[in-house]
């Protein structure tokens, strides 16, 4: 086997990239130029700002709502399910299922705590314009640490007929200070050459049913190399749009540059004459007997002598080129605002939003833009939520499963907002026996702690001393039964008992006062 380093490997197929890089960068310039500058770009560089702000507002506005739908602030964009059917095979009790549940959805919470305290949503957020500008993003989850984003021009990527990735290869420079130690001693006598700065070459490989990932600096190959399952790869490579035969992606701009280069030619027309029909001249007939400095040095409202013929105004009149030149700006305008959901109003402008919302939201996206919110539930949190569990997993961060033949599957998309609907058919259930058999017959057929257990599992509320459980109800209820029999009892053997000791006070009263008598005398 023909051994392939990561730069070689990057070189080979940075040609076929150059088309969407291309493409990337003038939808760039269209909407937010810093997303692709042009090649070269450095820190004293100047981007040029274009005339119109409707492209970098529908870049914004789009990727906000799209990172509500993907990352919801106040519910798991996922769920870890489980196979029912499987457990009663098993002789599974309804009890363990509802505990299983439970378990699931401390789970859930361990993960998106874990989502918020790495910041991944400001890292998916930029992710999310370079999909919606260039196409392309390169995700990249380490065992320790946050999240990191390769844009376009820093990766290569190969996938089969079928979408799946065989390998990709990122390239980054690198200061030799801040490279592992292990790195350093690696490079040896090459550190001299290496000079202040370097590039490091990371490459991910496709090997059986592995992926291998090895780096090299100068074709020298690092000692940090990993093998990963499938699913658990840490590099996830995202693409706006899944098209037959092409390893990249195609950004959403593109769909629409045409309108958004014409509402550039066309605000810049105006722009520029706008300037220059707003400038006025005053012209001075030379031969006339106003005098041009006398004019221009005169007081508002002084006296001059001079004649009114010899003076006249240059101006630009222009106006109904520029009214018809705005009726078509407003035009674009609309259809790009439609596009980029810019009069969208599913989401209510508040502090909090619903999961109905988010799940309104979703739907929003999946209709408006053809079934991209799908291919990013699939090819973005599927993978994430993957990995994520399994580093958690690695650091024993995630409560353990209470049996063995449980096995989770993670469902990503709009079916990860299924509780919700949960809570709703519980509801509309007990509204609808109530209805029809009344509330008493509910009371007596109904298990009120697992109807406690799953509503709050659908909220997703801990119920850990809220709901009390089987053992408290128990021993409360021996409680209860102690005390009506000492009650009983009380009552049965009362009368007597009361009896006798009044018989005892009387008598004892009755000697008290034939004593005192006694001392008297």
């Amino acid at each position: 086997m023909n051994y392939m380093t990561a730069e070689q490997l990057y070189t080979k197929c940075e040609g076929e990239r150059f088309s969407y890089l291309d493409r990337a960068r003038t939808c760039s310039k269209l909407t937010l130029p810093y997303v692709m500058p042009d090649d070269g770009f450095g820190t004293h560089s100047r981007l040029e700002t274009p005339f119109q702000g409707i492209g970098a507002r529908g870049v914004n506005n789009l990727a906000s709502k799209l990172l509500l739908a993907l990352l919801p602030p106040n519910a798991p964009f996922f769920r870890l399910n489980i196979d029912e059917y499987m457990l009663i095979q098993e002789g599974a009790e309804p009890e363990i299922i509802t505990e299983i549940e439970t378990t699931l959805q401390r789970i859930e919470e361990s993960l998106m705590d874990e989502v918020s305290a790495q910041s991944y949503r400001v890292g998916i957020h930029e992710a999310i314009k370079h999909l919606i500008i260039t196409g392309n993003a390169l995700l990249y989850m380490p065992d320790e640490g946050g999240l990191r984003v390769f844009h376009l021009d820093r990766y290569i990527v190969k996938r089969d007929p079928m979408g799946n990735l065989l390998y990709l290869a990122t390239k980054e420079t690198v200061a030799y200070n801040a490279l592992p130690q292990e790195m350093q001693e690696a490079l040896g006598a090459y550190n001299k050459d290496v000079g202040d700065n370097c590039d490091l070459y990371t490459a991910v490989k496709l090997e059986g049913d592995k992926f291998v990932v090895y780096q090299d600096i100068k074709g020298i190959r690092m000692p940090t190399e990993g093998v990963y399952d499938l699913d658990k790869c840490p590099y996830i490579p995202l693409r706006f749009s899944k098209i037959d035969g092409e390893d990249y992606g195609r950004g959403y701009v593109e769909e629409y540059l045409g309108d958004l280069q014409s509402l550039e030619t066309l605000t810049q027309a105006i722009v520029e004459g706008s300037s220059a029909a707003a400038k006025v001249l005053f012209l001075v007939n030379p031969n006339g007997t106003t005098r041009a400095r006398v004019l221009a040095e005169s007081p508002n409202g002084a006296i001059t002598q001079g004649n009114a013929a010899d003076v006249s105004v240059l101006q630009l009149n222009k106006f109904n080129d520029f009214r018809v030149a705005q009726e078509t700006i407003n035009t674009i305008r609309d259809r790009l605002g439609h596009a980029f959901l810019l009069s969208s109003g599913a989401v209510r402008n508040a502090e909090r939003v619903t999961a109905e919302e988010i799940r309104m939201l979703s739907l929003e996206l999946e209709s408006a833009l053809g079934g991209l919110y799908s291919l990013l539930s699939n090819e973005m949190q599927l993978p994430m939520i993957n990995r994520l569990m399994a580093v958690m997993k690695d650091n024993k961060r995630v409560p353990k499963l209470p049996k063995d033949i449980v096995n989770p599957v993670i469902i990503t998309g709009v079916e990860a907002l299924g509780r919700g609907h949960d809570l709703q058919r519980l509801d509309l259930f007990l509204a609808g026996a109530t209805q029809v058999v009344g509330a008493e017959a509910v009371a007596q057929h109904l298990n009120v702690g697992e109807y406690f257990s799953r509503r709050a599992t659908a909220l997703g509320i801990k119920t850990t001393g809220l709901v009390k459980s089987s053992e408290e109800l128990q021993a409360e209820q021996q409680q209860q039964q102690q005390a009506l029999q000492q009650q009983q009892m009380m009552q049965s053997v009362g009368a007597p008992v009361i009896k006798a000791a009044s018989d005892q006070m009387k008598s004892i009263r009755e000697n008290q006062q034939t004593e005192i008598s006694e001392v008297e005398q």
